[in-house]
């Protein structure tokens, strides 16, 4: 399996860092993670393409999470694909019910099926064994752990775990307890005012004790530019002694199948 960064950054955007999205690899299997404004251009640079992309897995309906799902269906419609499915917490429907009655001309140009999902049991998507946690941020919505089609694992357990928008709080770190790979909000520096986000302090803390490879912090606001270094120190200081990087887009991770 493997992880690409396709927008490591948050609602403003800066000219390095388009706003969230993430894709999962594994063979002939491709899955979006949120779909944010400018993740459409850097799916679009990779390998797989949007005309890869049948499965979006939303965290949440916040608009840098969501803002290219119908430019997605449009380019989808454009390249001659028929299918889009748009998975996610409850809402899901009628955020892309509203999208569609702004943009009427686009309803039924694909086969569209959207899908809400529920923390009481594992689901899939694009072929993916996924589980889900609920996070605490200004709007309801979910952290997702997974494991590759190819593992005959429980994806309680899987290797990789993306946390979505969420402050850090002991419940996020038992739920990715165990990953070789953590993709965690980190959005601002410590010293920043801000709720509904950690920062690297309170991060680090939250994951004192944990046994996870790595961790990737994420949906960098533009108050991280040129601090980066820093904030890698101080999430190691304040007691998480794993791998500590700082994502970027483009970058790609490969990641073990367990299974």
């Amino acid at each position: 399996m493997e992880l690409t960064v396709l927008g490591s950054g948050s609602a403003m955007p800066v000219p390095d860092r388009v706003q969230a999205g993430y894709l999962l690899d594994d063979g002939d299997r491709s899955l979006l993670v949120d779909c944010g404004s400018g993740v459409l251009q850097r799916l679009a640079a990779t390998e797989t393409g949007y005309e890869g992309v049948s499965t979006v897995l939303l965290t949440h309906h916040h608009l840098d999470h969501v803002a290219a799902l119908l430019p997605l269906l449009k380019a989808r419609w454009l390249a001659g694909e028929e299918h889009l499915e748009v998975v996610g917490p409850a809402g899901t429907k009628s955020v892309l019910d509203g999208l569609l009655e702004v943009h009427e001309y686009l309803d039924g140009r694909i086969d569209l099926a959207v899908r809400e999902v529920s923390t009481a049991r594992p689901f899939a998507a694009a072929g993916f064994d996924v589980t889900a946690r609920e996070t605490r941020h200004s709007m309801d919505g979910f952290a997702y752990r997974f494991s590759p089609p190819s593992a005959d694992a429980d994806p309680a357990v899987g290797p990789l775990t993306l946390s979505g928008d969420t402050e850090a709080f002991a419940g996020m770190a038992s739920f990715a307890d165990g990953s070789d790979l953590l993709v965690h909000d980190c959005s601002f520096p410590d010293g920043t005012d801000v709720s509904n986000h950690p920062n690297p302090t309170q991060l680090g803390k939250s994951l004192a004790g944990t046994d996870i490879d790595t961790l990737l912090c994420s949906h960098l606001y533009p108050h991280t530019g040129g601090r980066e270094r820093e904030m890698a120190r101080s999430v190691r200081d304040a007691g998480f002694d794993g791998d500590v990087e700082i994502a970027s887009d483009g970058l790609r991770i490969a990641i073990a199948d367990r299974g």
